[in-house]
């Protein structure tokens, strides 16, 4: 075996190490990317059709005037062209930890001339969002970053109207990925209704709703 060799299953090993300490370190503590590596989410991950913008934009039947809450936005992938869809008269909330990506989601705004996004700076479980006040929520490869999931889900439940549905996106490559089974267990122990499901068990989006009497 060559020395380029031992370098790149040297490379790969590390990769795997971090990814699975990574994983088990957020069964207990916050760990979002962190907001310097913004331009690693910037982009469509080329590896899989179900994680682009605008597929899951499309799977969300916008229509103009909606509220729409993305959940640990990020840099904006789906913010930007989110509020741009839903047009002036709606709204998107890019709720986020970390500051420093709240700000890269500011520019972004400010360079696409979009008036309707705001800001949150904070974290889900924390009590700070409206009851019955969203149209859509979106959690994408979000959710595995949570300790407390189902503290999560239960908020991100009652700020939902009735009928509101919530987007979860689930990729492999994510080093927090959720299985099917999972987020169907701690959906439904906050109260959603599966609704729809895209893609397969490596790469998918899953529809829950707010049943309408709720």
């Amino acid at each position: 075996m060559t020395t380029i060799m031992y370098i790149i299953l040297g490379i790969i090993g590390l990769l795997v190490l971090i990814s699975v300490v990574w994983r088990l370190s957020s069964r207990h503590v916050t760990l979002p990317c962190p907001s310097w590596l913004h331009w690693m989410v910037e982009l469509d991950n080329p590896f899989t059709k179900t994680n682009r913008a605008s597929i899951i934009i499309e799977h969300l039947s916008l229509k103009p005037g909606m509220r729409v809450l993305d959940a640990g936005c990020g840099p904006g992938r789906l913010t930007i062209p989110i509020a741009a869809t839903i047009g002036p008269q709606g709204i998107v909330t890019a709720m986020d930890i970390q500051a420093g990506m709240l700000e890269r989601v500011q520019e972004k705004a400010k360079a696409a001339n979009l008036h309707n996004i705001r800001l949150l700076q904070a974290g889900l479980g924390e009590g700070t969002l409206e009851h019955n006040h969203y149209d859509r929520a979106l959690l994408i490869t979000v959710l595995g970053e949570i300790p407390n999931r189902e503290t999560a889900l239960k908020e991100i439940f009652d700020a939902l109207k009735p009928g509101g549905i919530l987007s979860v996106t689930e990729v492999i490559f994510d080093p927090h990925f959720q299985r099917q089974g999972t987020v169907r267990q701690l959906a439904k122990a906050v109260g959603f209704h599966e609704k729809a499901i895209f893609g397969n068990r490596f790469a998918y989006t899953m529809h829950l709703e707010k049943p309408s009497d709720r």
